[in-house]
This record gives structure tokens, sequence and C-alpha cells, in this order.
């Protein structure tokens, strides 16, 4: 036990003697809080919630890696179980922030989500590198991407079923978006359960769904034992789509607002180690496949991370829109735009019963200010406008200018 503890103590020293050089945390700094009076953080131990999944890298990292102490923090990562259980314990303040799914936020804040509460999004924490996998019954049945689906389900009649992680959440978002653009009605056509991230490979071994939507590296893990190929990837339906977001609640804003920065400031710096090269990425993959983190063999997970994909069926290619972290910044910003769309697909699907006001719910949960001055501390670039406009995989634009007509006008909603 004791050469164990010696070897992850070593293995953590490494790690952030890696990080000085990278990021250009001097020991003196890395010592140092990140500012002093009344600017300190409020809080100097914060937990943050984590779901197995690859794109907790930059949480894991920032803690692993020592950047939290440069900021004056210290962030302490919680495994979790599923989402429902980190919506809990930020409801209930047992979490200070967490990595979570954007829709879920957005979801609880109005209450459609679980208990209704106020909630803050802080920043985007990776763009794409999540994928719908379909299992390897289907596929053999032609059943390899969206048209093969929908062609197996109007010949093959019986019940489909397809799992999600969380009702309002992005997997469920993307998985209904890609099934009704290729004409599938994801709640008339099927039926969509609600499976954890790391419970997902185990229930299709088993036969319990026909396809799912999840991240990383749960899709790829899929590949590898067998039972499942992908059928397309998420950037594939939105290119540098919002993906994780740091999440706490307006209470905890209100209250600690330096410490919120601080976080923030960590965070965003641990997202540019990351993406700053081939060996960063490497050794992020060897953190968090341990069982403490994702607990998966690092071949699960370092793959994809670098752009590397393979379907299952032989295919095999570069993706250059692979998940980021940080991009320069370009993933960071929480756009109020991002925001809104998950608000009008929950208004298509039926979540919402009416249109909220998008653009003044947005606003009260992406937290831009305080992004705004933790990207100063980092030296990250800022973007001019809060709104950006995206071209989703059915060739629909969505810009945020004006939600309630894009909600109502797909063809395929409840």
């Amino acid at each position: 036990m004791t050469d164990l503890l010696n070897a992850k103590l070593s293995r953590r020293a490494v790690l952030q003697t890696a990080a000085v050089g990278a990021v250009g945390i001097t020991p003196a700094l890395r010592a140092a809080v990140y500012a002093g009076g009344s600017d300190a953080p409020e809080k100097t131990e914060v937990k943050i919630g984590f779901i197995p999944l690859t794109d907790c890298a930059s949480v894991v990292m920032a803690s692993v890696l020592g950047i939290d102490q440069k900021y004056g923090v210290k962030i302490v990562p919680s495994k979790e179980a599923s989402w429902a259980g980190v919506r809990d314990k930020l409801v209930t303040g047992e979490l200070d922030f967490a990595h979570v799914l954007y829709g879920l936020v957005y979801g609880v804040h109005l209450g459609i989500g679980g208990p209704k509460k106020d909630m803050a999004v802080l920043m985007t924490l990776s763009n794409n590198g999540q994928a719908i996998t379909l299992s390897k019954k289907l596929a053999d049945k032609g059943a390899v991407d969206g048209p093969g689906l929908a062609k197996l389900m109007a010949s093959e009649k019986r019940e489909y079923t397809f799992a999600q992680t969380f009702p309002t959440g992005t997997h469920a978002m993307w998985l209904y978006y890609w099934m009704a653009a290729n004409g599938i009605n994801p709640f008339a056509d099927s039926k969509v359960i609600t499976v954890p991230p790391p419970q997902m490979v185990a229930n299709m071994r088993v036969g319990n769904m026909d396809g799912f939507c999840v991240g990383e590296p749960w899709n790829h893990r899929a590949i590898i034992d067998g039972i499942g190929i992908t059928a397309i990837t998420t950037q594939d339906i939105w290119k540098d789509h919002p993906e994780k977001v740091l999440g706490t609640t307006n209470d905890f804003v209100k209250k600690y607002p330096n410490t919120a920065r601080a976080v923030t400031a960590a965070i965003l710096e641990a997202g540019k180690w990351i993406d700053s090269g081939l060996q960063n990425k490497n050794k992020m993959a060897e953190t968090i496949a341990d069982k403490s983190y994702v607990n998966t063999s690092v071949d699960a997970i370092n793959q994809r991370i670098l752009g590397r994909y393979q379907n299952g069926m032989g295919k095999t290619w570069d993706d250059p829109n692979y998940m980021k972290f940080y991009n320069d910044g370009a993933v960071n910003f929480p756009y109020l735009s991002d925001g809104m769309w998950f608000l009008t697909q929950h208004k298509r699907w039926g979540l919402l019963k009416e249109h909220p006001d998008y653009l003044a719910v947005a606003k009260q949960i992406n937290q831009i200010d305080i992004y705004k001055q933790a990207a100063s501390a980092t030296k990250t670039p800022v973007p001019k406008d809060a709104m950006r406009s995206s071209k989703l995989m059915d060739g629909i634009v969505w810009d945020g200018k004006d939600p309630r007509k894009y909600a109502d006008g797909f063809k395929i909603k409840v």
C-alpha cells in the first residue's frame, strides 16, 4: 500500500512538473494565491463533481497538475454515478461545481429536469467528441448510419430502444436531432430510456438497447469490445458544438464570486495545457484512465482525443473536429446562443410546454462577466459577440436570432 501511494505521489509530482513547463506556472507563483485582499477566493477548497467521461479531463487535470493552487483554490474532484446524482448534489450544495451536461443546467433552471433551482454556467468545458453507437446486431442488418437505421426500422417492425444520459441533456438532444434528421420520430417510432454513461456498454452487451448516444470513451469502448459501431459523431451533427459546462448554482456565484472566477481560470488553464500538444494529451489519457476517474484502459481514450477514429466495421479516418478543451479559447466562451439552442430543442420535444424568454433565460444562467475576468487572468481571447452562428447536419442554420421560429420550424417534433 505504501509503495502504491508513493508511486501515485511521484506520478503527481511528474505531472505537476510538466504543467510548470507547459503553462508557465513557476513554483513561486503556484505557492502564491491568485489574488490578495478582497479579490481572494472566499472559499479555498471546492468539491467538483464529474462523471467518468473523457471530457472531465480539464477539471481533473486542474487538480492533478496543481494549476488550481496558482489561483488560490484547491479543487477536489468527486466521481459521481449518474447525471441525476450530479443534479441533486448541485441543488443541495453537496457539490460546489460540476462537470455537467449543458442541457441539464438549463432544465434544472426551468424546473423541467428535476427540482427547480436558479443555475449558472461559468464556461464551456469541451466541444465535440461524443457519438451515436448502434448495436452490432443492427449493423449486421444494414443499420450502419441514419438512413440505414430508418430503412431497417421501416422494414422490420418491432420496438426499438435507444438510450441517452439525461432527459434534458446534450446526448438526448444529439440523439433526437439525428434521428429526426433521418425521418425517425424518436418518441413515436421508438422507446427512449435514460442510462448513466459508464453503464451504456454493459447494457448494450446484454441487449437492453439498440443504440445510444454518450460521450467518450464509451463509444470507442463498444467498438473495442465488439458490441457496437459508430453511426455518427456529434461533430458531424454540429461542428464545434457545445458539450459539457462548468455548472453551479446562482446562489453559489452570488456568495462566492471570487471563488467562481478562480476555479474558472484554473480549468481554463488546464484546458489550454491539454490542447497544447500530443505529449500532454497522452499524459491526460494516462491520468484519467485510472480507476479514480474514468476507470478504463488508456487505449479506449487516447485515440479519439487525437482525432483517430474507427467505426467498428473496418473504416478508419482522421477527424480534425475531435474533442477540444481550449482550441485557443474558442471552446470555452459561454455563448448565449448555445444555451438558447438547448431551450429550442426542449420546446421542440415537448419538455417545455410554452416558449420561454429564450434570451432572458440565457442571460440569467450564462455568467459572461465572470468568464471574461477568468479569461483575462489566463490571457484567453474573448469573442466580440455573445451569439454565434452554426449550420447543423440538416443544413438548418442556428444563430439565436429567432428562437421561436426555429423551434417551431422542424417537421418532426412533439
